[in-house]
């Protein structure tokens, strides 16, 4: 058994041994993954193996690779929504000073965004249902990281398309109140509040745009159910009714905020829908050179 083990090993698979007597036990402790029965098997196999099976049935551990799939599933979703997210917040700062614009967003509006719009549905991605194909899947390299490149080309693509779409808004903004290159802002200025308002509230609904995107990694947000995660669906709904509350509250002055018309709100949602429509490309290329790759 220790030799089959070793062989599976070399071969660079990852080997699973089940057993229940004391001759199981260096086979058990040797394998990747040694799995005792819970009911009928030896103290000491127990003792050498990371899995004990509490009713003796096959079909647990089945049940456990698919519980954990649905864990590290939800990790990755987790993760790339969080940095898809962040990257775009740092960019944007940096781009800005380096190109001479007086900041896009202030310290409490970045604050609001990481604690409401990132937190709140970015948690619920954490109970995301499993997907249907979660079983049919290659098993993944032991040494394979949880941010992965195919992920980190993924956020990338993501994350320079908000840090693009809102940068690009909150010039519009400044154009549109009669602003020019060069131009001083000064930061109590109507049209200063104007900007960072429409900047503030592009960045928010990009990225619980993005959290829809960020439920699955080949699927689009078009041929899944946006009901199966209703905490996603209230938390999202959350976000946005305590943004308006931000914006149409008695802390609109703390976060320097005013209010914008019906032709703002439609441009700022048609923008940052955008990014769904992104992602969906990127997913339909991907599942095309899939297809071709096993053609």
């Amino acid at each position: 058994k220790i030799r089959i083990v070793e062989a599976l090993k070399n071969n660079n698979h990852i080997a699973a041994m089940k057993g229940d007597g004391v001759n199981d036990a260096p086979a058990l402790k040797e394998a990747d993954i040694g799995i005792a029965m819970g009911k009928t098997g030896t103290d000491v196999s127990r003792e050498a193996s990371k899995m004990v099976l509490t009713d003796d049935n096959f079909a647990s551990i089945v049940g456990a690779v698919e519980e954990g799939r649905g864990i590290y599933d939800n990790i990755r979703k987790f993760t790339f929504s969080l940095l898809s997210g962040n990257m775009p917040e740092v960019l944007i700062i940096f781009i800005a000073v380096l190109i001479g614009l007086q900041l896009p967003l202030v310290a409490i509006q970045l604050l609001w965004i990481n604690l409401v719009t990132d937190g709140l549905p970015a948690l619920a991605l954490g109970v995301e249902p499993q997907e249907k194909d979660i079983m049919k899947r290659q098993p993944r390299r032991k040494e394979e990281s949880v941010v992965d490149r195919l992920m980190m080309i993924r956020i990338f693509l993501i994350g320079g398309f908000i840090t693009i779409g809102t940068l690009g808004m909150y010039v519009w903004a400044l154009m549109s109140k009669g602003w020019s290159w060069g131009m001083p802002i000064p930061t109590d200025s109507p049209m200063y509040l104007y900007a960072i308002t429409i900047s503030f509230t592009t960045l928010v609904f990009f990225e619980l745009f993005n959290t829809l995107n960020s439920r699955s990694e080949k699927q689009t947000v078009f041929s899944m159910n946006l009901f199966s995660n209703p905490y996603l669906v209230g938390a999202v709904l959350l976000s946005v009714v305590l943004h308006l509350g931000v914006m149409y509250g008695p802390l609109q002055e703390v976060f320097r905020a005013v209010p914008l018309s019906i032709a703002d709100w439609l441009l700022i949602l048609g923008v940052t829908f955008m990014v769904v429509m992104v992602d969906t490309a990127y997913k339909k290329m991907m599942q095309w050179k899939r297809h071709s790759s096993t053609t």
